[in-house]
């Protein structure tokens, strides 16, 4: 707690304690969640506005992204612009950070929950991109998966609810008081919103174009199974920083 206090004292009120330092140092021992209570957070160099609460970007989320934007599948697009998809996008930290770090990308968002929709336009207003065009090129979309997405796409990033509701007594109690629990639970397998999603996306993705998505550690055979059901070719999976399983690259 005192670590916490500390970078709240720092982050948002720049080691100068006033009233609603206080009230916040409330919310804080009730067990809500430093980052709301900050109200933003880090991601790959992108300040996350968390004003609409919604799933807090997590450190496994961003190494791996970090990871696809190091290894720059994006090259050889030679100055054509990239069309990019960010599926369950939450706040919009995936989608985000890619239009920070890569050219010429038209980047569209999709989540069903009305809050996410209003907090990935914030977001999209606050943080610049690699080119100013990209913001103007943008859409959100709120959608249910891929109900209301319209067109094929280079590259399609999805972190989707995955965690199964049977083991919703192993989750912390702040992350089920103050998170969202529709960005939560993906089902009693975790795999709901994986399989719809693996069984529409090729529908989307062009002919050279990547899947990229983050899963629960122990679903890995069982995702691979889906991958190999709905007919995609290639596929690899990869470990976080934790050496867990934790996203996979599908492609045709």
């Amino acid at each position: 707690m005192e670590k916490e206090i500390g970078w709240l004292l720092k982050e948002k009120y720049f080691g100068k304690p006033n009233k609603k330092f206080y009230k916040d140092l409330e919310r804080l021992k009730a067990g809500e969640p430093l980052a709301y209570v900050i109200g933003f957070a880090e991601f790959l160099g992108c300040k996350i506005d968390l004003s609409k609460k919604p799933l807090i970007p997590r450190p496994e989320t961003e190494f791996w992204v970090g990871e696809v934007l190091k290894d720059k599948p994006f090259d050889s697009a030679q100055g054509k612009i990239l069309h990019i998809l960010d599926v369950f996008s939450g706040s919009g930290c995936i989608g985000i950070a890619i239009s920070r770090h890569v050219k010429n990308t038209k980047i569209d968002f999709v989540d069903f929950d009305k809050k996410a929709v209003e907090q990935i336009k914030i977001n999209l207003k606050i943080n610049p991109s690699s080119s100013k065009t990209t913001a103007r090129r943008s859409k959100v979309i709120r959608s249910n998966v891929f109900d209301k997405v319209v067109g094929k796409y280079d590259y399609i990033f999805a972190n989707p609810p995955y965690i199964p509701t049977t083991r919703k007594g192993k989750v912390g109690k702040s992350v089920l008081k103050f998170e969202p629990k529709v960005a939560l639970f993906g089902g009693a397998d975790g795999l709901f919103y994986i399989r719809k999603f693996l069984r529409d996306a090729k529908k989307h993705l062009s002919d050279a174009g990547k899947i990229f998505i983050e899963f629960d550690s122990p679903q890995k055979k069982e995702i691979e199974k889906l991958i190999k059901k709905y007919n995609y070719n290639n596929f690899e999976f990869y470990r976080d920083q934790y050496g867990r399983w934790r996203w996979v690259t599908v492609y045709f």
